[in-house]
């Protein structure tokens, strides 16, 4: 149970809120935890820190779920798939802006360590980078089902929240979507870029963001 301190009449009264979720599991992937914001032609990342994917026990229900921690969490303990960890989470407030269930988490424990998981063969396991490494590398789209069926468990693999700025003469209307991207070796026998993508603005334009978007990005690289 979370307490948080409201002001009153120069009085300061204590109410209980909010209760969080306990967990406890096998983490199953630890991912870049990234919101894209886009306007058109142009995007803005956001690098919230690291998602983990647990599959085990949330509350009193069994489940596969995403956990949101930062980036200073991850550094502590060096999480990778093959972990068993425990702690407490609260729900994100807007799921439309995150890509995990969870987070806000506290009270976390390592259960279990699965040692040495470096692989070297795609899908690749093990810690993965800090967040400025994967600024640095740079992405490539990635086909949905792709990410679905091979590239869950790979550190390089990422499921990003996206939100759509329409309109800057009306912020209010903005779309949301969810994308996925590869941060990993151009060298990757499983990679598949998939569709183009298409983002909407003002007055029923479209920007196309074609191949040429991804090279420039990982031009560096080669």
């Amino acid at each position: 149970m979370i307490t948080y301190p409201v002001k009153l009449h120069k009085k300061v009264l204590f109410i209980m809120s909010i209760t969080k979720d306990t967990f406890q599991g096998k983490i199953i992937s630890v991912q870049p935890r990234i919101r894209l914001t886009r306007s058109f032609d142009q995007r803005f990342h956001n690098y919230l820190g690291y998602s983990l994917r647990i599959e085990g026990k949330l509350g009193e229900q069994k489940n596969t779920f995403l956990i949101g921690i930062g980036k200073a969490a991850q550094a502590k303990h060096s999480f990778q798939a093959g972990d068993v960890i425990s702690g407490e989470c609260l729900p994100v407030p807007d799921p439309r802006l995150e890509p995990v269930d969870f987070y806000k988490v506290s009270k976390l424990k390592i259960i279990r360590r699965t040692g040495e998981n470096q692989t070297k063969e795609p899908p690749w396991e093990g810690v993965p980078p800090t967040l400025e490494e994967y600024r640095r590398r740079g992405h490539r789209h990635l086909a949905a089902r792709t990410y679905g069926t091979r590239c869950i468990p790979c550190i390089w693999g990422c499921h990003m929240a996206v939100e759509i700025i329409v309109d800057h003469w009306k912020p209010n209307i903005r779309k949301y979507r969810y994308e996925t991207f590869c941060y990993g070796p151009k060298s990757c026998k499983l990679y598949k870029p998939g569709s183009i993508r298409k983002v909407q603005g003002r007055h029923g334009m479209v920007w196309i963001e074609e191949d040429w978007v991804d090279e420039d990005e990982t031009s560096h690289r080669e």
